[in-house]
C-alpha cells in the first residue's frame, strides 16, 4: 500500500494528516479522509489518485466473515456492490464488496460459502478485477454469462442456510435466489442486519452531506407541481402510496441536491409518497440547515431514517396498496409492508420516466453547460497537443489539467465521475481508474483515451475522446474509424415512436461486427441534469427496453479495446428530438440532437473507410463546433480548433 498523497495540503496540517492516516488504514475509510481533507485544503482537486484497492485483504477479511457466519449459524452469505438505496453511487460506509475483496468497480457481487467463494463482475471489469482481487480467494466469474445463481446451484448443499442483507437485494433478485435455494434444498435467510458490518472494525461513518435547494430557474418546475403530477400517476395505478428508494428520484421530486456520494449531488434518503396528502422524507436532520428545513417542511414531513421501517409497518397496517419498484426496492421494504397487512403494486419507480424526459428549461441548461464545458475541453486539447508529444506527460497529469481547465470556468461544482485517463494498455480497461501505482506515461505512438465530465448547476456532462500522440498505425486508424462509423450511425439515426435502445444498439456495432470486433458495454446511458451521470430507465444497449422519448438525454459511446494495447471510445451526449416529418415519408421520426461540441481527432481517421454521408456528418459537426466554441477561446486555442475542425 502506497503512502497517502494529498495535493496542495497546507504544511501545518501535515502532522494531523499523518495521525489520521495511521487511524484510517482501510481503503474505504481512507477515501472518507481524503474527501474531508479536500474540504480544508487550498485548490484541492475533486479527483484523488490514491490506491483504493488492496488485493491482500481478501483472505483475512473472508476469514473474519466466515467466523461471523458460523457464529450466526449460517453457511454462506452474499455481498453485493450496493447500499440500501440500490443505486450506482455508494458511499464508503457501504462499500462492503470493496472492503471484503479489494474490488472497486461500480457493479459486482461476492459469494462466500464455508470453503468456496467467488466474485462476479460484468464485461467492463474483467481486466480490473484480476488486478484488484486475490483470485486464489475470490475466483472471478462473469456476472451476466456466469451469474451468481448458476454458481450457487452447483455449490449449495441440501440443508445449508444462505444469508442475505434484506435491504441490499431487490425484490426481483430475491425471487431468483429463493428459486435456486429451493432447488438445491437450501434455505435463503433474509437478515435485518449485516454480518459483515460486525467484523468491519474501521468502517467509516455514514455521510452527512449538506442538502441544498435546487432553484426552479434550473429545474423548470417547482416541487409542489412535481409532487402533484406523481400523485396523479399513483392514482392512475390504483396505488394508495409509493415508496421511493432512489436518491436521484427523491432529489428530483423535492428539488434538492446533496453531497453524500462522490461527484454526484445526491442526498441519501428514502421517501413515502401518498396518492393524496403530504409525503414523508426520511433524511438525517443534520444534513438540513434551518432555512432548508423550513422550505422542505412546507412540502413534506421530515422524519429521521431510523423511523423508516416503522413507518412502512404503519402504512401496511392501514391495508394500503403500496407501489414499489421490484428492481430497485430492497426485499426488506416489501416484507415490512406485507407483514403488517399491506399489499404491493409492483411497477417502475414513477419518477424515473418524468425525470428522464427533460423540460425545456432543463434542456436549455444542459446545452449551456455543454458549451461551457466544450470551451474548457478545447483549451485542454490545445495544451495536450503541445505537451503529450514531449513524452513526459502521464495519466494523472492529464486528468489534473483537464479538471483545472474546467475549474477555470468558475461554474464547476464537481467532476461528474473520476476521469478515466488511459494510456496504452490502461486505455483497454473500460472503467479504468488511474492511481499513483498504475499511473503510466502517455506513450508516443499509441492512442490515448480520456473519458470525463463536469457537474454544473445547469447540467451534467460526459465526454470521451481518443487522441493521437505521434504517428498512428494503419490498424489504429482502422479501429478508430470503425468506432467513429458506429458513433455517426447513432447520431444520425431516425426512428419511430416506441423504438427502444436495444433496437438502436446494433447500429453502433454493425461495422465492428463486420470486422469481427465488438465491445463489452452498452452503447449509451441516460444522463441527468445536475444529477447522476448514469440515469435510467433510458439506455442504448442490448438490454435497453425503455422506448426513447423526446427530451431524454443519452450518451453515444461505442468503443473498441484490444487487450493490453490501447482503448478507443468516442462519446457525445444526445437529446432525443420531437418526431419530425421526413420528406417523402409516411411517419414522423425521432432523431438525436448532439450537444457535445468537441472535435474528433482527424489524425486517427482513415477517410477511405467513411461513406460520403459519414464524411458530410463529420464536416458539418466540426463546422458547428468551430462556429459555437471558437469565439469562446483564446487566439492560440482558436487557431488550434480551426485546424482540428478542418473539412476532410
Amino acid at each position: 500500500m502506497s503512502a497517502l498523497h494529498i495535493p496542495h495540503v497546507r504544511s501545518h496540517n501535515v502532522a494531523a494528516h499523518s495521525f489520521l492516516w495511521l487511524k484510517f488504514r482501510c481503503p474505504a475509510a481512507r477515501n472518507v479522509l481524503i474527501r474531508t481533507i479536500r474540504q480544508i485544503t487550498v485548490c484541492a482537486m475533486f479527483q484523488t489518485f490514491e490506491d483504493l484497492s488492496d488485493p491482500s485483504c481478501g483472505a483475512p477479511h473472508a476469514a473474519l466473515l466466515r467466523a461471523e457466519l458460523t457464529r450466526r449459524g449460517l453457511d454462506g452469505f452474499l455481498i453485493p456492490r450496493a447500499d440500501a438505496h440500490q443505486g450506482e453511487y455508494v458511499p464508503p460506509h457501504d462499500c462492503r464488496l470493496q472492503w471484503l475483496t479489494g474490488f472497486t468497480g461500480s457493479a459486482g457481487m461476492a459469494a462466500v460459502l464455508g470453503r468456496d467463494a467467488a466474485i462476479f463482475v460484468d464485461g467492463r471489469y474483467t481486466i480490473q478485477v484480476r488486478d484488484q482481487v486475490d483470485m486464489s480467494v475470490f475466483p472471478a466469474q462473469h456476472l451476466v454469462n456466469e451469474p451468481v445463481t448458476d454458481w450457487l446451484a452447483t455449490h449449495l448443499q441440501p440443508g445449508q442456510k444462505l444469508g442475505i442483507d434484506a435491504m441490499l437485494h431487490t425484490v426481483r433478485e430475491v425471487r431468483r435466489l429463493e428459486d435456486v435455494c429451493r432447488e438445491a434444498g437450501a434455505e435463503l435467510v433474509k437478515l435485518s442486519d449485516n454480518p459483515l458490518d460486525a467484523v468491519w472494525e474501521d468502517r467509516p461513518e455514514p455521510p452527512l452531506g449538506a442538502v441544498e435547494l435546487y432553484p426552479t430557474i434550473n429545474s423548470g418546475k417547482d416541487a409542489t407541481q412535481k409532487i402533484a403530477e406523481i400523485q396523479e400517476i399513483l392514482r392512475g395505478k390504483k396505488a394508495d402510496a409509493c415508496v421511493l428508494t432512489q436518491p436521484d428520484s427523491i432529489a428530483w421530486l423535492f428539488n434538492i441536491r446533496g453531497s453524500d456520494v462522490g461527484h454526484t449531488p445526491l442526498p441519501l434518503s428514502f421517501a413515502t409518497l401518498p396518492a393524496d396528502g403530504k409525503p414523508a422524507l426520511h433524511i438525517d436532520g443534520r444534513k438540513l440547515s434551518n432555512s432548508v428545513r423550513d422550505s422542505l417542511s412546507e412540502l413534506t414531513d421530515i422524519v429521521e431514517p431510523s423511523a423508516f421501517m416503522s413507518g412502512l409497518e404503519t402504512l401496511g397496517k392501514t391495508g394500503a396498496s403500496v407501489l414499489i419498484d421490484p428492481s430497485l426496492a430492497g426485499v426488506g421494504i416489501a416484507d415490512a409492508i406485507t407483514a403488517a397487512g399491506g399489499s404491493l403494486i409492483e411497477a417502475q419507480d414513477p419518477i424515473l420516466l418524468p425525470k428522464a424526459v427533460k423540460n425545456t428549461v432543463e434542456l436549455e441548461g444542459a446545452r449551456a453547460a455543454h458549451i461551457r464545458d466544450a470551451a474548457a475541453y478545447i483549451n485542454f486539447l490545445c495544451w495536450f497537443d503541445e505537451e503529450a508529444p514531449k513524452g513526459n506527460l502521464d495519466e494523472i497529469g492529464a486528468a489534473e489539467k483537464l479538471e483545472d481547465f474546467r475549474r477555470q470556468t468558475g461554474a464547476l461544482k464537481d467532476i461528474s465521475f473520476d476521469t478515466i485517463s488511459g494510456a496504452g494498455p490502461n486505455g483497454a480497461i473500460c472503467h479504468y481508474r488511474v492511481s499513483r501505482s498504475s499511473n503510466l506515461k502517455i506513450p508516443v505512438g499509441k492512442p490515448y483515451l480520456i473519458d470525463s465530465g463536469g457537474q454544473y448547476i445547469d447540467g451534467t456532462t460526459d465526454i470521451t475522446r481518443t487522441l493521437a500522440v505521434g504517428s498512428m498505425t494503419d490498424e489504429m486508424k482502422r479501429h478508430y474509424t470503425l468506432v467513429l462509423k458506429g458513433h455517426i450511425a447513432i447520431s444520425t439515426a431516425k426512428f419511430p415512436a416506441g423504438t427502444t435502445g436495444a433496437q438502436l444498439d446494433t447500429l453502433a456495432r454493425i461495422d465492428l461486427w463486420k470486422a469481427g470486433l465488438d465491445f463489452d458495454h452498452g452503447t449509451g446511458h441516460g444522463v441527468g441534469v445536475y444529477l447522476g451521470v448514469h440515469e435510467g430507465p433510458q439506455r442504448i444497449a442490448k438490454t435497453g427496453t425503455q422506448p426513447l422519448e423526446a427530451g431524454m438525454i443519452l450518451s453515444n459511446e461505442p468503443g473498441y479495446y484490444p487487450t493490453g494495447e490501447y482503448g478507443i471510445r468516442l462519446e457525445n451526449l444526445e437529446i432525443v428530438t420531437e418526431p419530425r416529418d421526413i420528406p417523402g415519408g409516411e411517419r414522423p421520426m425521432h432523431g438525436f440532437e448532439t450537444i457535445t461540441l468537441v472535435p474528433m481527432d482527424l489524425r486517427l481517421i482513415d477517410g477511405a473507410l467513411l461513406t460520403k454521408a459519414e464524411r458530410d456528418w463529420l464536416n458539418t459537426y466540426h463546422a458547428r463546433v468551430y462556429d459555437s466554441i471558437g469565439p469562446l477561446v483564446g487566439e492560440k486555442e482558436r487557431a488550434w480548433l480551426e485546424n482540428a475542425t478542418r473539412a476532410i
